[in-house]
């Protein structure tokens, strides 16, 4: 496996990355229903068209795995110290985001 963080920050952000060689936008924001929560958009950059929208950023499961049709070629984790999901300052700090391909051996 080879793996790579994706670099955040505790605030509301878009930016492009590229992943398997697709570069993707995503697009990050705090959701304030309920007990609020960091959410994921993610779309193509080079037509910016959306293939995920708010997707919760949760711990402890690939975050792609149901999304298995969009062939994006990776598993996308996110990982705390504690297990515990991102609060609203914890994101690129006690919480990463980390994108897992398979080595191509």
């Amino acid at each position: 496996m080879a793996s790579w963080i994706i670099p955040l920050s505790p605030e509301p952000q878009t930016f492009t990355v590229t992943l398997v060689g697709v570069e993707c936008r995503l697009t990050i924001r705090w959701g304030w229903a309920n007990e609020g929560g960091w959410l994921l958009d993610l779309a193509k950059a080079e037509d910016d068209v959306p293939l995920i929208a708010a997707m919760p950023l949760v711990t402890g499961c690939d975050l792609l795995a149901a999304y298995g049709h969009l062939e994006i070629g990776g598993a996308l984790w996110v990982s705390s110290a504690d297990g515990e999901p991102a609060g609203e300052d914890d994101l690129g700090t006690a919480v990463k985001l980390i994108f897992q391909t398979e080595d191509a051996a």
